[in-house]
């Protein structure tokens, strides 16, 4: 059977049918061939004791890589089934951030257990990760490195690679450090391989080493997996000390995250970081109502510019019929250029400083995509609501107020749109929280004081 022609859904079947039969050595077979995250994928498809039952089939270091891989409800569900051996042995498969992870998510009781058994070195490295702030590089960081000294030979690099990388995260890349453990240099498994073995690390490591401090914001970190293609980043403590690197599969994880999260603000809705169908249906509600019940309450400031301007729309009720449509589109145009900042920004394409250079541009793309809107707009409701659909009431000044309201608004939602998420940014706020929805409430309320203001001075109502 070639493993690498099934589907998730096949390979459940098969060991479905295996278990029936209670055959365990051929169900073990079968999964060892498997990667631990299609494993992962894999234990949706079965009951918790069959989850269970699959999980002690695997080898001892590939059940380790499926545990981190498994949501937290269901790595606390294990724990709580394992023997104190199986948990130690778990445990001690695991790297150091990621036991780390775990244990943050998990209750007091759970991280009691873990802690219970691990060694005094582990666990002392263990609570040393777990002091450092949440959203710092510090805290997704591992200590688990391979390190090298400036008079070592390449010999002597490889001899300790050998020695001590099978407990480290990555062995392709190596920092050099002094005796006080500072950070001096860089190199890599490959040059290592292009050298002799006589040649000494100082004569062709990299010296101009980027790393950051453990108390950077991790997005910072992200940032430079980013720019310079890195596979591993050195994480130094303030005195440029060498404390441990951060892997790109963590600084994926960050950046799915905080993507993750961003979509979610940018919806009005709370982050949460449980799969969707994980999420009870109250969970989902506590997630959504309060910005929601914000966003309401908000509106009311609309609710009160049409009831003050209720005397001229009774006098030309025509008036009516096109306010969804503008406020619809500033709220759009808003929602654009906010989109486009809060990404500028995230990855620090701007910054405050290029504030007005912003303004200026978005004022340009506004009056721009105005003018294109107001010109179709003209067009559509003279041939299309006044002739086809017989709105009569529609006059040439009607259509002029409604085209130019289009235009000024449209200009005022950019502004808004990139002016929100910088100040934002500026006092330490989330620019995501400055959200579509947010941006769309506003701009309701100013389309609509655009709109009477235009239909006041222009049809002399």
């Amino acid at each position: 059977m070639n493993i690498d022609e099934l589907t998730i859904e096949e390979i459940a079947q098969e060991i479905s049918s295996l278990y029936k039969q209670k055959k365990y050595y051929d169900i073990k077979q079968l999964i060892v061939e498997i990667n631990p995250a299609d494993i992962a994928t894999l234990f949706d498809e079965f009951s918790f004791d069959q989850k269970l039952l699959l999980f002690r089939l695997l080898p001892k270091e590939e059940a380790a890589e499926t545990f981190v891989e498994l949501d937290y409800d269901e790595q606390e569900a294990m724990i709580r089934a394992f023997s104190d051996t199986e948990l130690k042995e778990v445990i001690d498969e695991l790297y150091l951030d990621d036991t780390v992870d775990i244990i943050e998510e998990m209750p007091a009781t759970i991280v009691k257990r873990i802690l219970q058994n691990t060694d005094t070195q582990t666990r002392a490295s263990i609570n040393t990760l777990l002091k450092y702030p949440e959203d710092s590089a510090g805290s997704i960081m591992t200590p688990e490195f391979v390190d090298l000294k400036r008079d070592n030979t390449v010999e002597d690099a490889f001899k300790r690679i050998r020695r001590t990388g099978v407990d480290k995260e990555t062995i392709y890349t190596c920092y050099v450090t002094d005796e006080s453990r500072h950070l001096i240099g860089v190199t890599t498994v490959k040059e290592l391989l292009l050298h002799d073995y006589d040649d000494k690390i100082e004569e062709f490591m990299e010296t101009n080493t980027i790393s950051v401090n453990t108390h950077d914001d991790k997005e910072t970190a992200v940032i430079l997996f980013d720019k310079y293609n890195f596979l591993a980043l050195p994480v130094v403590d303030m005195e440029n000390r060498l404390v441990g690197i951060i892997t790109v599969d963590d600084a994926m994880d960050v950046l799915q995250e905080e993507s993750t999260e961003d979509i979610h603000k940018m919806n009005a809705i709370m982050p949460n970081e449980k799969p969707y169908l994980k999420m009870g249906i109250v969970e989902t509600w506590k997630s959504r109502i309060m910005w929601l019940l914000f966003l309401m309450v908000s509106a009311t400031f609309t609710s009160m510019i049409l009831n003050s301007f209720e005397d001229k729309l009774s006098a030309m009720i025509v008036l009516t019929s096109f306010i969804p449509m503008l406020t619809g589109t500033s709220g759009n145009s808003g929602g654009q250029a906010s989109a486009v900042i809060i990404r500028a920004l995230s990855l620090n394409e701007i910054s405050f400083k290029d504030i007005f250079k912003v303004v200026w541009k978005e004022i340009r793309v506004g009056f721009l995509c105005g003018i294109t809107l107001a010109a179709v707009n003209f067009v559509k409701i003279w041939f299309v609501d006044r002739a086809l659909l017989g709105m009569s009431e529609i006059t040439i000044w009607v259509d002029l107020v409604i085209s130019l309201t289009l235009v000024i608004e449209i200009m005022f939602a950019k502004v808004v749109g990139c002016v929100f998420p910088i100040l934002a940014k500026k006092i330490k706020l989330d620019p995501a929280v400055i959200s579509s929805p947010f941006i769309t409430t506003v701009m309701d309320a100013l389309s609509l004081l655009i709109y009477f203001w235009l239909a006041t001075a222009i049809l002399k109502i």
